[in-house]
């Protein structure tokens, strides 16, 4: 059986991806300090303790479990977090992730899925964005993925690393059969937010940042579903048991949503009235960010069918009206 090592599994994407590949035959384990994973989110093989930047611990579970490939979710994710304390994703992120990098070479463990993101982008000089896009990231956030994407690179031209690179756009929505969702603690994610104030009496949503140069002002994503980006995972994880090299792919549906958009959506699904207040911007909020998604259609054969924002919204409402 191929056996995937998943740090960060215990994590919002990395639990979904861990179900994905279960699902499609891989045996999984799951490598998390749970700083910001659940215990009960780990449902699919075992569960190793233990934080990327330790070596040792690192270094053991890998040779205790030799896995096929390594799918690394483990990270921060907060952009507002990382303009206010920069030297935690450095840290954390890209220095963690270079003991990682190493400790996998020596182990003789040479294939990586790595957890990117569109951040890495900036501010887009043209949309949709396709994976030739000019990266210049516009907070720290993005620079601590950009900078691991520079050191895969030169891992693999040095040392032979293989990796599949996935850029996410806006992971969202819940595992469709409802076994595990979306949290975060401290929640600063935009459906959960907005659900959690359509459904909590007294509770208000945020927009922040009515004055974007957008169709209707306010900032404009690309969601796509979870249980799509973990699909996508199985995907690349296949591609890297039959192809060498680096292959990098955005994730993404190629259709925008903005902020507005989304809060109809939920007050959609859900029956009620969201109630909204106006808030500025939040420092390293690009005004727009969506897709071009055809190379990973092309060479992965991925399709995200669940991530129209309906689809999304309901998905993501059933899982935390289930929790109430």
């Amino acid at each position: 059986m191929k056996t995937v090592l998943v740090t960060g599994g215990a994590g919002y994407i990395g639990s979904h991806c861990c179900k994905a590949f279960t699902q499609s035959g891989w045996s999984v384990v799951t490598y998390d300090n749970l700083s910001r994973g659940w215990r009960d989110a780990v449902k699919w093989g075992p569960l190793v303790e233990g934080d990327i930047s330790d070596a040792a611990a690192v270094a053991a579970a890998l040779h205790q479990y030799r896995p096929d490939v390594v799918a690394h979710f483990a990270a921060y994710a907060y952009v507002g977090e990382s303009v206010e304390r920069p030297e935690l994703y450095y840290r954390n992120n890209s220095f963690g992730t270079l003991v990682l990098l190493e400790e996998m070479l020596k182990a003789g463990v040479d294939k990586l899925i790595f957890s990117s993101t569109c951040a890495s982008y900036g501010v887009p000089v043209r949309s949709p964005i396709d994976e030739m896009h000019p990266q210049s990231p516009i907070n720290p956030y993005g620079w601590s993925k950009f900078i691991i994407e520079r050191m895969v690179d030169d891992l693999s031209s040095a040392h032979g690393l293989n990796a599949v690179v996935l850029r996410y756009f806006n992971a969202a929505g819940c595992d469709p059969d409802g076994e595990i969702g979306e949290r975060h603690d401290p929640e600063t994610h935009v459906i959960p937010l907005a659900i959690e104030a359509a459904l909590q009496p007294g509770r208000t949503f945020t927009i922040n940042g009515t004055d974007f140069d957008t169709r209707d002002g306010t900032a404009v994503r690309d969601y796509v579903h979870v249980a799509n980006l973990a699909r996508a995972h199985v995907l690349a994880g296949e591609k890297l048991l039959r192809e060498k090299g680096v292959h990098t792919y955005n994730l993404g549906t190629g259709t925008g949503t903005t902020v507005k958009e989304l809060v109809d959506a939920v007050s959609r699904a859900s029956g009620t009235h969201l109630p909204v207040v106006y808030g500025p911007r939040r420092a390293g909020d690009p005004p727009a960010l969506v897709a071009a998604a055809g190379k990973a259609s092309r060479e992965l054969g991925w399709v995200p069918g669940q991530s129209g924002i309906d689809r999304i919204v309901e998905t993501a409402l059933a899982w935390y009206r289930s929790r109430l």
